[in-house]
């Protein structure tokens, strides 16, 4: 098969090689997907340019993607063959991923495609559509209360501001310019802050009468921290699932203490099984409705795969960065 892979990690352009490797074929427990697009996470660039752990000697690029089932191993519902799926965290703990023309994986980390739903549709759902969820819903409903998101134009921001409205919540969130606004009253925020021009924690107090928010998904744990401090209400949560601001921030944890706020570190992998099948169950559910938005950022073919990586890297893209897997 064709794929994008690579065998050292460094910048996309001088790492990143096209060609054949060797066809997967589903194992006991796993599904093989006739891939037709794959999302590109900043996870992804960070890993093909060291800036996470590998030790792998040759790694096929990207983790989320969407296809449909050619193949099943033992133990696995023949019915699957010929469904449309989405998946997630196909190259996490393992070195194959989804730029390549097929994948292997474990059945769980698949879920149904809606056929209204397109394949760079689908492979935007993946490790956003899934964090999203989680820093959401752990700590139970959001019905009737106040969430606030932070960065509600970023790919998992976008998803967490559509996940918390669909469960009742009403929605604030920060972005940083006018388009990014546009984009995230279109996701259905209800309080859109551009952390530029305004003073965020001001802001999300006179939208609460003062109290703070009950939730709270945190894109930048360590660089907002002195905001969060302000924002949080009495037994308040705050999930993060990245810091990229301050990765060694100084937590003043009694002033948590003091208001019973609860902050919960989200990394998908980790996951509990049933927790993940319930986060494919809603999103699916979602691109059901038909009231969900894919931000699809830009499309590449397979071959220019580098020219993806360097797109999320530019950090000017608005949704998921997506490569056609059939070209």
């Amino acid at each position: 098969m064709r794929a994008a892979f690579y065998t050292r990690t460094g910048p996309a352009r001088e790492v990143l090689q096209i060609g054949d490797q060797p066809t997967p074929h589903a194992g006991p427990g796993e599904v093989r997907l006739r891939l037709h697009a794959s999302g590109v996470n900043p996870a992804d660039a960070n890993r093909r340019a060291g800036r996470t752990p590998g030790d792998f000697p040759l790694i096929i690029a990207n983790s989320d993607g969407a296809g449909v089932v050619d193949e099943v191993g033992e133990g696995v519902d023949k019915c699957l063959v010929g469904c449309r799926v989405w998946l997630h965290n196909g190259q996490r703990g393992r070195p194959f991923g989804t730029a390549a023309e097929y994948i292997a994986l474990d059945h769980s980390l698949v879920a149904p495609l809606p056929d209204a739903t397109s394949f760079e549709a689908g492979a935007t759902l993946g490790i956003p559509g899934m964090t999203a969820h989680r820093c959401l819903f752990a700590d139970g409903p959001v019905t009737g209360v106040d969430v606030l998101v932070t960065g509600g134009a970023g790919a998992v921001g976008n998803y967490a501001v559509q996940l918390a409205k669909q469960g009742g919540a009403r929605v604030l969130t920060t972005v940083s310019n006018a388009a990014k606004a546009a984009h995230a009253r279109a996701a259905g925020a209800d309080v859109v802050i551009d952390y530029r021009t305004e003073n965020v924690a001001e802001r999300v107090l006179a939208e609460t009468a003062g109290k703070g928010v009950a939730r709270l998904v945190e894109v930048d744990f360590g660089g907002n921290l002195a905001t969060t401090l302000r924002v949080m209400a009495v037994n308040g949560t705050v999930a993060m699932y990245a810091s990229r601001g301050e990765q060694k921030p100084v937590v003043p944890i009694y002033d948590f203490m003091r208001r019973n706020v609860n902050i919960r570190t989200v990394f998908l992998a980790t996951v509990p099984l049933p927790a993940r099948q319930q986060a494919q169950r809603d999103l699916v559910a979602l691109c059901e409705s038909g009231r969900v938005v894919h931000a699809v950022a830009s499309i590449h073919a397979l071959g220019d795969t580098a020219e993806a990586h360097l797109a999320v890297e530019a950090g000017t893209k608005l949704g998921t960065v997506v490569v056609d897997c059939t070209r």
